[in-house]
């Protein structure tokens, strides 16, 4: 069946290559690069994402859930990959089935894939999650020795490495940063009863902003779709010349109508008109990701200029005040997130009008519309 959607959100395959091969070369020589691609690669479509960073050199990929790791598995993806949060104990058998690596922090989960191991006469490598300050997921530093213990008294279970995370790397005036990866490395760097194990802890504002904590591995997720985890800030020069924004996002106008001064707008008519204006009815709205907190808040691109969301969005469809436009008409090219003519658009404006970062409105918008790839 053809999608005859208006709306279209494109994947730059070149600017994700870029990204990656930036990133690696950022890190200390030696170090591996992880591409987090959970959350169907931050909007960017999962499959897709990994296959253009394995085609670049990528070998280990990250992801939340074990449902993502066996989906990338059975595209095809190759590599190492690592599943960073729970996991149902029913459901042990396939990470040996599709060879993927659990990380975990707890007991129980560990001993469910020994049981397993033993029962199939094979060896799983898991990787263990330190809470070193970020206060989700993991085991507590001073309890890790007791924690090391337990997993290696497990047959068929060998410890290949140890991992946490950052909580404020994205602002390196923050002590938290350095105070967690002393942690990190009293505990799990210089552990010498866990031999040939891999260390990471480097998010993609630790690879930016710490290169001593770049360990073994690092794990990088918004940079490698093109943003700086700290937002749109001053990185003279960094985020505009070296990552790329690899989503673009577009649509066409719908209706172009001219209303008179006083007419409300959109339910509640939370705008009304204060004089007569051109309104542009677009097929866009929360169901595609266009968050209604942007309601009388966001700009769109038409004919080059930006020009302002105006009353409520709806499900579907939401407005804009076109008046300023020349000559504009019902099917011209709308830009939510991309360049047209000498503007732009990108998800950090958007986050910046709801109050959120980047990776939501990626995820908002690659996740509700149809994905196209190009080079």
């Amino acid at each position: 069946m053809t999608d005859n959607s208006c709306n279209r959100v494109k994947v730059s395959s070149s600017a994700l290559r870029n990204n990656f091969r930036f990133l690696q070369r950022s890190v200390n020589s030696g170090v591996a690069v992880m591409a987090m691609v959970k959350a169907d690669g931050y909007g960017h479509g999962m499959v897709n994402a990994a296959r253009v960073f394995s085609d670049a050199g990528c070998m280990a990929f990250g992801v939340a859930e074990l449902r993502e790791a066996v989906i990338l598995r059975k595209a095809g993806i190759g590599g190492s990959i690592y599943v960073t949060m729970a996991f149902g104990i029913e459901d042990v058998g396939l990470f040996f089935k599709y060879d993927l690596i659990p990380v975990i922090y707890d007991y129980n989960a560990a001993l469910a894939l020994s049981r397993k191991a033993v029962e199939s006469a094979s060896e799983i490598t898991v990787h263990i999650k330190v809470d070193t300050g970020m206060g989700r997921l993991g085991v507590f530093a001073d309890e890790l020795p007791r924690f090391i213990d337990g997993i290696s008294a497990l047959a068929g279970v060998k410890i290949g490495g140890f991992m946490s995370h950052f909580p404020e790397a994205d602002t390196p005036e923050k002590d938290s940063t350095d105070k967690g990866y002393d942690l990190f490395s009293t505990g799990c760097i210089n552990n010498g009863r866990c031999i040939d194990t891999i260390c990471h802890i480097a998010n993609s504002s630790a690879v930016l902003n710490f290169p001593k904590t770049h360990c073994d591995m690092v794990r990088v997720g918004i940079a490698l779709y093109g943003y700086h985890p700290a937002g749109k800030v001053d990185q003279t020069g960094f985020q505009a010349n070296n990552l790329l924004p690899a989503l673009s996002f577009t649509s066409r106008i719908l209706q172009v109508k001219l209303f008179p001064a006083g007419a409300g707008i959109s339910y509640g008519y939370t705008y009304r008109t204060s004089e007569p204006r051109k309104i542009a009815v677009l097929p866009v709205g929360y169901e595609d990701g266009f968050s209604r907190r942007l309601s009388n808040r966001a700009t769109v691109l038409i004919g080059g200029r930006r020009v302002p969301v105006v009353g409520r969005i709806c499900m579907n469809m939401c407005m804009v005040d076109v008046t300023s436009v020349v000559g504009v008409k019902s099917g011209d090219e709308v830009v939510f997130i991309g360049r047209q003519g000498s503007e732009s658009i990108n998800a950090d404006d958007i986050a910046k009008s709801m109050g959120t970062i980047s990776y939501e409105v990626l995820c908002l918008f690659g996740n509700n519309n149809n994905r196209i790839y190009v080079e």
